[in-house]
């Protein structure tokens, strides 16, 4: 029905720990009907973020999420992004992330 209707339609997510293209694989098997550009996720709204304000950052996200900022620079970073990614919260991380 509202795919029908003259509305916009999103699907909208606060994930991590995936990107949005294993989002999107994993929504199209359970059968929905959906396009890639129709998802905004948490990393969507953070990838926007750094764009505009031009910042490198030092990405502390799930691996399958570093996919969602491929070509955006990380070297010299001047900004931390924080997704849900255990593996990557340990010392040298953090204090990485702290400096």
């Amino acid at each position: 029905r509202l795919r029908r209707a003259p509305v916009t339609v999103r699907f909208v997510t606060n994930t991590t720990k995936e990107s949005k293209r294993d989002l999107l694989e994993r929504l199209t098997g359970l059968g929905f009907d959906i396009a890639e550009h129709e998802i905004f996720t948490s990393l969507t709204a953070a990838r926007n973020l750094l764009e505009q304000q031009q910042v490198r950052p030092l990405l502390l996200v799930d691996d399958k999420a570093l996919p969602d900022f491929t070509g955006i620079g990380t070297d010299n970073p001047n900004a931390v992004v924080v997704g849900l990614a255990p593996e990557h919260f340990h010392y040298e991380m953090m204090n990485r992330a702290f400096r």
